[in-house]
Protein backbone atom coordinates (compact mmCIF):
# COMPACT_ATOMS: atom_id res chain seq x y z
CA UNK A 1 0.00 0.00 0.00
CA UNK A 2 1.36 3.86 -0.87
CA UNK A 3 0.99 6.01 1.50
CA UNK A 4 -0.49 8.70 -1.07
CA UNK A 5 -3.61 10.34 0.00
CA UNK A 6 -6.71 10.23 -2.51
CA UNK A 7 -9.58 11.96 -2.03
CA UNK A 8 -13.31 10.36 -2.54
CA UNK A 9 -15.68 12.61 -3.12
CA UNK A 10 -19.55 12.02 -2.04
CA UNK A 11 -21.36 10.55 -5.18
CA UNK A 12 -18.54 7.61 -5.64
CA UNK A 13 -19.63 6.38 -1.72
CA UNK A 14 -23.45 6.86 -2.93
CA UNK A 15 -22.77 4.77 -6.26
CA UNK A 16 -21.38 2.25 -4.72
CA UNK A 17 -24.83 1.28 -2.59
CA UNK A 18 -26.90 2.66 -5.93
CA UNK A 19 -29.46 -0.18 -6.73
CA UNK A 20 -30.68 2.21 -9.60
CA UNK A 21 -27.52 1.96 -11.70
CA UNK A 22 -25.86 -1.34 -11.50
CA UNK A 23 -22.72 -0.17 -14.14
CA UNK A 24 -22.12 2.68 -11.27
CA UNK A 25 -22.38 0.86 -8.26
CA UNK A 26 -19.74 -2.00 -9.50
CA UNK A 27 -17.58 0.71 -10.71
CA UNK A 28 -17.77 2.50 -7.56
CA UNK A 29 -16.98 -0.64 -5.78
CA UNK A 30 -13.82 -1.54 -7.94
CA UNK A 31 -12.83 1.83 -7.25
CA UNK A 32 -12.93 1.86 -3.25
CA UNK A 33 -11.44 -1.48 -2.87
CA UNK A 34 -8.35 -0.45 -5.42
CA UNK A 35 -7.94 3.03 -3.34
CA UNK A 36 -8.13 1.46 0.30
CA UNK A 37 -5.87 -1.31 -1.28
CA UNK A 38 -3.66 1.00 -2.75
CA UNK A 39 -3.50 4.46 -1.28
CA UNK A 40 -4.72 6.03 1.81
CA UNK A 41 -8.49 6.66 1.23
CA UNK A 42 -9.57 10.54 2.85
CA UNK A 43 -13.31 12.07 2.75
CA UNK A 44 -14.28 15.25 4.85
CA UNK A 45 -17.34 16.05 7.37
CA UNK A 46 -18.99 17.17 4.34
CA UNK A 47 -18.97 13.82 2.44
CA UNK A 48 -20.58 12.24 5.28
CA UNK A 49 -23.17 14.55 5.85
CA UNK A 50 -24.03 14.89 2.20
CA UNK A 51 -23.51 11.09 2.00
CA UNK A 52 -26.55 10.45 5.15
CA UNK A 53 -28.74 12.93 3.17
CA UNK A 54 -28.65 11.20 -0.26
CA UNK A 55 -28.77 7.86 1.05
CA UNK A 56 -31.72 8.54 3.49
CA UNK A 57 -33.54 10.78 0.56
CA UNK A 58 -33.13 9.43 -3.01
CA UNK A 59 -31.26 5.64 -1.85
CA UNK A 60 -34.26 5.23 0.55
CA UNK A 61 -31.81 3.90 2.65
CA UNK A 62 -33.07 3.89 6.72
CA UNK A 63 -31.92 7.00 8.85
CA UNK A 64 -30.73 4.10 11.43
CA UNK A 65 -28.58 1.96 8.68
CA UNK A 66 -27.71 5.38 6.77
CA UNK A 67 -25.79 6.59 10.13
CA UNK A 68 -24.20 3.01 10.42
CA UNK A 69 -22.75 3.59 6.63
CA UNK A 70 -21.94 6.52 7.48
CA UNK A 71 -19.40 5.20 10.86
CA UNK A 72 -18.01 2.50 8.26
CA UNK A 73 -17.18 5.15 6.18
CA UNK A 74 -15.05 6.99 9.48
CA UNK A 75 -12.52 4.51 8.82
CA UNK A 76 -10.97 6.39 6.36
CA UNK A 77 -8.90 9.56 7.05
CA UNK A 78 -11.78 12.25 7.25
CA UNK A 79 -10.80 16.38 7.63
CA UNK A 80 -12.87 18.43 9.53
CA UNK A 81 -14.46 21.23 7.72
CA UNK A 82 -13.05 24.05 9.22
CA UNK A 83 -13.29 27.90 9.19
CA UNK A 84 -10.29 28.32 7.64
CA UNK A 85 -10.98 25.25 5.08
CA UNK A 86 -14.29 27.56 3.87
CA UNK A 87 -12.63 30.78 3.49
CA UNK A 88 -9.75 28.61 1.13
CA UNK A 89 -13.16 27.42 -0.49
CA UNK A 90 -14.43 30.13 -1.22
CA UNK A 91 -11.01 31.66 -2.71
CA UNK A 92 -11.09 28.35 -4.70
CA UNK A 93 -14.72 28.96 -6.02
CA UNK A 94 -13.85 32.25 -7.04
CA UNK A 95 -10.50 31.74 -8.68
CA UNK A 96 -11.72 28.22 -10.95
CA UNK A 97 -15.28 29.43 -11.21
CA UNK A 98 -16.50 26.36 -9.75
CA UNK A 99 -19.46 25.73 -7.06
CA UNK A 100 -18.93 26.15 -3.63
CA UNK A 101 -19.37 22.89 -2.86
CA UNK A 102 -16.91 21.34 -5.19
CA UNK A 103 -14.39 24.22 -3.91
CA UNK A 104 -14.98 22.90 -0.64
CA UNK A 105 -14.10 19.24 -1.76
CA UNK A 106 -10.77 20.58 -3.54
CA UNK A 107 -9.72 23.06 -0.04
CA UNK A 108 -11.00 19.70 2.06
CA UNK A 109 -8.08 17.39 0.03
CA UNK A 110 -5.66 20.33 -0.28
CA UNK A 111 -5.60 20.21 4.08
CA UNK A 112 -5.10 16.98 3.75
CA UNK A 113 -2.48 16.55 1.51
CA UNK A 114 -4.13 14.48 -1.06
CA UNK A 115 -2.69 14.40 -4.53
CA UNK A 116 -6.05 13.21 -6.77
CA UNK A 117 -9.70 13.86 -5.80
CA UNK A 118 -12.28 11.43 -7.12
CA UNK A 119 -15.66 13.12 -8.21
CA UNK A 120 -17.60 12.97 -11.15
CA UNK A 121 -18.17 16.71 -10.37
CA UNK A 122 -15.62 17.97 -12.18
CA UNK A 123 -13.54 17.69 -15.22
CA UNK A 124 -11.78 14.61 -15.22
CA UNK A 125 -8.01 15.34 -15.86
CA UNK A 126 -8.20 19.26 -14.46
CA UNK A 127 -5.91 20.16 -11.80
CA UNK A 128 -6.74 22.85 -8.90
CA UNK A 129 -4.33 23.41 -6.62
CA UNK A 130 -2.42 20.94 -7.16
CA UNK A 131 -5.20 18.78 -6.56
CA UNK A 132 -5.80 16.03 -10.07
CA UNK A 133 -9.33 15.32 -10.83
CA UNK A 134 -10.26 12.04 -11.99
CA UNK A 135 -13.88 11.01 -12.63
CA UNK A 136 -14.42 7.56 -11.29
CA UNK A 137 -16.71 6.62 -14.36
CA UNK A 138 -14.09 7.41 -17.48
CA UNK A 139 -12.98 4.73 -18.77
Amino acid sequence: MSDTKVFIDTNVLVYSLDSYDPARRSAARKLLVRLRDEHVPVISTQVLQEFYYTATRKLGITAVRAKELVKAFTQFETVSVEPHTIMEAIDISVENQISFWDALIIAAAVQANCREVYTEDLNDGQTIRGIHVRSPFVD
